[in-house]
């Protein structure tokens, strides 16, 4: 029997007030339950909220200093036990523990960015008109914050957003994603084992119908930040807006990596097959779509084909293996889905778009990596978020195609160009309408100085990352002073 695992709310590990629960399975075994996790009710929710809103006065008037001594701590309990979390994100979500490790290390520098960025939390003098007179500005924390995050990163996106959130004296209540409760209680151990005070940083898992709507809705939260889809992402935004609460969404994507005739192949080749199925093609940042100019079209997809086979599909703990599972059933079933939809509506399917059973693996969350091609604009293998190892391969004609053809989506979040043609490089970067755009690099690389966010439905609110992190989690106050 798996141990009934808990939530932390006010300083302590503690089971939830009605006794509800719920599995968590492993995505490479389904047959394999990883814990039993609180199903946190209204109350529960409430009473997490409760003591955030009781901490948050006395973790605000703290230094800024101060604040940074227990995010130091915390990081540097993250870094001695990267092993032990990479092993319960393989289990939780399927990730191989090369791709778990490189998760945790991005998320260990995304955090000791934003602790050194908290630390210049500046505001402005400006001159006054008045004799006599200094006016300047300040930064103050908002209060308490709910900070809601996805299955598929699920360590790096907490670092991402709740350091910046404590460091400018918010106090938080973190909601992970239901497939990966496990990671989001390894972080907070972090913090537990930092001495963090009680109520400053409280965990919840549970439902969105239940624990989720009440943080969106509840008066005292002063902030959302949320990952995951774009659908659930403008429900929140629509019912936070009830108590003007402010939000930050981070939401789905349908990357374009564009591939003109002068590019080095090899490399786009690489990219694509990088950005496409890495963690599973489960990145909100996967490359999804390839745009390439006809004249190259065969022989990129030659390469490209020549790359998916030799991918190796299997369990994230075993070291031969390059791809692992999907994360979850539900997961599994949706992209089997859009596999079928693609294949109905006329795309050619050139390698994978199968389930996976053989050599053990008929109890896990496993698919094949997928390639489309003969795929147009206005097909659904061009237009939605499949959010799987699905790769889609569209032909125009020129450069003005492309760019047209890359935007043809409600998504914008990242895109790339593979070209040595300068001009139109920084045509496209000017052009392409997304918040994140490469050139000659994959979709997915970011770093923790840069903003990260994106525009159309695939953002809403200041981006993460950089110094909009912190800035989104503070208000301004001004001041007027007379000292003569």
């Amino acid at each position: 029997m798996v141990n009934l695992k808990r939530n932390y709310i006010n300083g302590a590990w503690t089971q939830t007030g009605n006794g509800a629960t719920s599995e968590q399975r492993n995505p490479a075994d389904l047959s394999e339950v990883t814990g039993v996790w609180p199903k946190a009710s209204v109350q529960d929710t409430r009473t997490a909220i409760e003591a955030a809103q009781s901490a948050q006065p006395a973790w605000g008037r703290l230094t800024v200093y101060q604040r940074a001594e227990y995010l130091k701590r915390a990081l540097g309990s993250i870094r001695e036990r990267i092993d032990a979390i990479a092993d319960v994100l393989t289990l939780e979500n399927g990730k191989t523990l090369a791709e778990s490790k490189a998760e945790i290390a991005s998320a260990i520098k995304e955090m000791d960015f934003q602790i050194n960025e908290g630390l210049r939390l500046v505001g402005e003098v400006m001159p006054c008109e008045r004799d006599g007179v200094l006016a300047y500005s300040m930064r103050r924390p908002l209060g308490v914050v709910a900070i809601i995050t996805p299955w598929n990163f699920p360590f790096n996106v907490p670092c991402r957003k709740i350091t910046p959130a404590l460091m400018a004296g918010n106090t938080c209540v973190l909601k992970p994603a239901g497939l990966t409760p496990g990671v989001g209680a390894a972080f907070v151990q972090a913090y537990d084992e930092a001495g963090i005070p009680p109520g400053v940083l409280n965990f919840i898992t549970g439902s969105g119908s239940e624990a989720g709507e009440e943080l969106v809705s509840n008066p005292v939260i002063k902030a959302i930040s949320f990952t995951g889809s774009t659908e659930v992402g403008m429900g929140i935004h629509v019912k936070a807006s009830r108590n003007l609460t402010r939000t930050q969404l981070e939401m789905g994507g349908k990357n374009p990596l564009v591939v003109l005739s002068d590019a080095n192949l090899t490399e786009a080749a690489d990219s694509a097959a990088l950005a496409a199925y890495a963690c599973a093609g489960q990145w909100c940042t996967s490359t999804s779509r390839v745009v390439v100019e006809r004249s190259v079209l065969d022989d990129f997809v030659d390469m490209l084909l020549e790359r998916v086979k030799k991918f190796v599909v299997g369990r994230g703990n075993d070291p031969r293996v390059t791809m692992g599972p999907v994360c979850g059933e539900a997961q599994l079933k949706s992209i089997l889905d859009g596999i079928e939809r693609g294949r109905a509506e006329g795309g050619r399917l050139r390698i994978g778009g199968q389930r996976i059973v053989s050599d053990g693996l008929d109890k896990g969350c496993f698919i094949e990596p997928t390639i489309f091609d003969n795929v147009t604009p206005d097909m659904f293998l061009a237009q939605e978020e499949i959010f799987g190892p699905v790769l889609s391969v569209m032909a125009v004609n020129n450069f003005e195609e492309a760019i047209e053809v890359a935007n043809h989506v409600r998504f914008g979040l990242a895109s790339s160009i593979y070209t040595r043609d300068l001009q139109k490089a920084l045509t496209f970067v000017e052009r392409t309408d997304v918040g994140l755009t490469h050139v000659n690099l994959p979709t997915a690389l970011k770093e923790p100085q840069l903003s990260f966010g994106g525009v159309k439905c695939s953002g809403c609110g200041l981006p993460e990352a950089g110094h909009t992190g912190i800035e989104f989690f503070t208000e301004h106050k001004v001041a007027y002073i007379r000292y003569r």
